[in-house]
């Protein structure tokens, strides 16, 4: 009886401390949405912003209402989707190189996108649409090459980084034949870039990570089950090969619609989880505090690009810089895949 209260103590500490993280970064999230919208090439006080996005004062209505609040609600939204979409890779796949912006799904988004940038000259939205269907079918065949007599997650890497290689390359082919007044265009939404960001487009968007991130959550028992073992989630009575799938596509249209969106942001996918996982500890899915270490990557990355260099960055060349050296570390230490 001693040790089984010692226990549940325990459990209770780390659901505890869970939580307290969780709110710690919540708050650092609000934090830095303040701090996107008051500062820029002009500084407005909190309450100024308030007025304004509640339609009190007319004063910086521009600025704020149609520049800097859109762009700040796609990046929560983006960061999210990224770092929930890459835990659920890095979880299921049991390997942190299992990242959709490692194994060839971003990628797969893009090279679409930059083919009707440069050659087809298709609007935002269109291009948008096309890239998410193009990341969908992109996945849905690196997973059925991958899947021979049974699943292996190891097969699934490395068909989508040899997917991420070829991707790469065509796009480079692609950047040389175009037009060069087109280039830069393209370039810019290769970089992970959240100008031009519309309002418009935000409703779409919130709407695919809220259900995707429900469902997630509500499927969350059933993937911890699935990561102590496949026979020990079948014995459980989890549908395996359903609750992996549903996941999998979730993940997938997460990271599809975000691209489309702000195009392919570097690393948000491939160092949320870990990150989380050093925070909170592996006992815990930490699927929240993934999405929330997104979401502070994304807006930090993005402050820093835009206000504390001596020239303006994409927020992708940002976190782009932060995930390189992780990816080395990782490439060093790990002597072969899971």
């Amino acid at each position: 009886m001693n040790t089984y209260s010692k226990s549940l103590s325990g459990v209770k500490r780390r659901k505890s401390k869970y939580i307290l993280t969780a709110l710690i970064l919540l708050t650092i999230v609000i934090a830095l949405c303040i701090i996107n919208l008051c500062i820029g090439e002009k500084n407005y006080s909190f309450l100024q912003v308030l007025k304004t996005i509640t339609g009190v004062s007319k004063e910086g209505t521009y600025i704020i209402a149609k520049l800097r609040f859109p762009r700040m609600l796609t990046a929560v939204l983006c960061g999210i989707a990224f770092g929930v979409a890459g835990n659920i890779f890095q979880t299921l796949l049991n390997n942190p190189l299992a990242s959709p912006d490692i194994i060839g799904v971003s990628q797969g988004s893009t090279v679409a996108a930059v083919y009707c940038i440069l050659f087809l000259n298709l609007n935002r939205n269109i291009v948008s649409v096309i890239s998410v269907v193009a990341g969908i079918l992109v996945a849905v065949l690196i997973y059925r090459i991958s899947y021979l007599d049974k699943f292996s997650s190891g097969r699934l890497i490395l068909v989508g980084i040899g997917f991420q290689a070829f991707f790469t390359a065509l796009i480079n082919w692609m950047v040389m034949k175009a037009a060069e007044y087109d280039v830069p265009t393209a370039m810019r939404w290769m970089n992970g870039n959240l100008n031009g960001i519309v309002t418009d487009s935000l409703p779409l968007l919130a709407l695919v990570v809220i259900i995707c991130l429900g469902t997630i959550i509500v499927l969350n028992h059933a993937m911890q089950s699935l990561v102590l073992g496949e026979q020990f989630a079948i014995i459980l009575g989890v549908r395996v090969n359903f609750v992996r799938t549903l996941l999998m596509v979730c993940s997938v249209i997460l990271i599809a619609f975000s691209t489309a969106i702000s195009g392919p942001i570097s690393s948000i996918a491939f160092l949320s989880g870990p990150i989380a996982g050093k925070i909170c500890g592996r006992s815990h899915s930490n699927i929240v505090t993934s999405g929330l270490i997104g979401a502070i990557l994304v807006l930090g990355g993005d402050f820093i690009g835009q206000n504390l260099l001596f020239t303006r960055y994409p927020v992708g060349v940002i976190t782009g810089i932060l995930g390189a050296p992780y990816l080395i570390y990782l490439l060093i230490s790990q002597r072969k895949l899971q």
